[in-house]
């Protein structure tokens, strides 16, 4: 935004010295001006004219408000701030200090960009994590998920209420039902209230994990962000092409130090006897029931299962 100063330099010499006058006194006679003076009826036109500059911005940036152009367009110096000033009597001299003051525009964008520093994808489509969540809407799209979306609201309730809970969820589901949309109303409503969170879609960060045995440290990171997430959900689980290895030292690891601590989400279309059948066989192995139900002892004792359905809403 263009200050006092840039606006005269602009103008030439002799028009400028009349129309800075001019504008000083547009600026001197602006309601907001006049506002402040009569909170303080002892400043005086020198100290007035001597903070010339600030008190344009107030009164420009005040406008500039009142049409404001949305926040990516904002005019002001300051994006989603305006210019407000004080006013302070030291030793009988007036002071006028400015200050910025942020809209509602920029607060509520900030209240967005904290929740989703608080959640970490890998792989899930973010537009998932910023989506906005009508809560009526979600029971009305499909009256044959109502049940599911109830319960998903009455955890999240419980959590805000009574804090982070052991107890997880396992949405499972047809395609398109919905069940990765649901996991992610529950990260944000629950990042709203400064929980952490992880979502990981299972079939490519499995082929990733194979990757990272040449980064242990890498690998080390990304298992102890999973660990130490407040709620991480691991999507379409059950999908993924797993490897011994995989299920043993990677996921193994990150349920086993996760259970009965924190909780964890699931959305799959097998139901738990499905996934435990998926677990116990690997191409590379073959089929090793034990290990299969070793890994379904940190899974099925530690959540309640939430069956979503409802007809396929992909590409409707």
């Amino acid at each position: 935004m263009e200050s006092l100063g840039e606006a005269l330099r602009h103008m030439p010499s002799l028009q400028g010295r009349a129309n800075g006058e001019q504008i000083a006194n547009q600026v001197l006679n602006d309601p907001l001006v006049l506002k402040l003076r009569s909170r303080f009826p002892d400043l005086n036109e020198t100290v007035l004219r001597a903070n010339l500059n600030r008190l344009y911005q107030m009164t420009t940036e005040y406008r500039a408000c009142k049409e404001c152009p949305g926040l990516a367009l904002c005019p002001n110096d300051m994006q989603g701030h305006s210019t407000g000033i004080n006013c302070v009597e030291i030793n009988g001299r007036w002071q006028m200090n400015d200050y910025k003051t942020a809209c509602s525009k920029w607060t509520a964008n900030e209240q967005q960009e904290q929740i989703k520093r608080r959640i970490t994808s890998f792989y899930v489509d973010e537009t998932v994590l910023g989506e906005h969540y009508d809560e009526a809407e979600m029971l009305k799209l499909d009256a044959n998920r109502v049940l599911a979306v109830n319960q998903l609201q009455n955890y999240v309730r419980t959590t805000i209420n009574d804090g982070l809970q052991k107890q997880g969820l396992y949405l499972k589901g047809d395609f398109g039902t919905g069940k990765t949309y649901l996991a992610g109303y529950l990260l944000q409503k629950l990042a709203k209230e400064g929980f952490s969170g992880v979502i990981v879609y299972m079939p490519e960060f499995v082929e990733d994990a194979k990757a990272l045995m040449f980064e242990p440290q890498k690998l080390k990171e990304t298992i102890t962000l999973m660990k130490d997430a407040d709620l991480l959900v691991f999507d379409d689980i059950g999908a993924e092409n797993l490897t011994p290895w995989v299920r043993d030292h990677v996921l193994g690891a990150i349920l086993n130090h996760r259970m009965n601590r924190k909780p964890t989400f699931y959305t799959s279309n097998h139901d738990l006897d499905d996934l435990e059948r998926h677990f116990s066989f690997t191409h590379k192995e073959g089929e090793e029931m034990h290990k299969g139900q070793r890994l379904m002892d940190r899974v099925r004792p530690f959540v309640d299962v939430i069956h979503v359905r409802g007809r396929n809403q992909r590409g409707s």
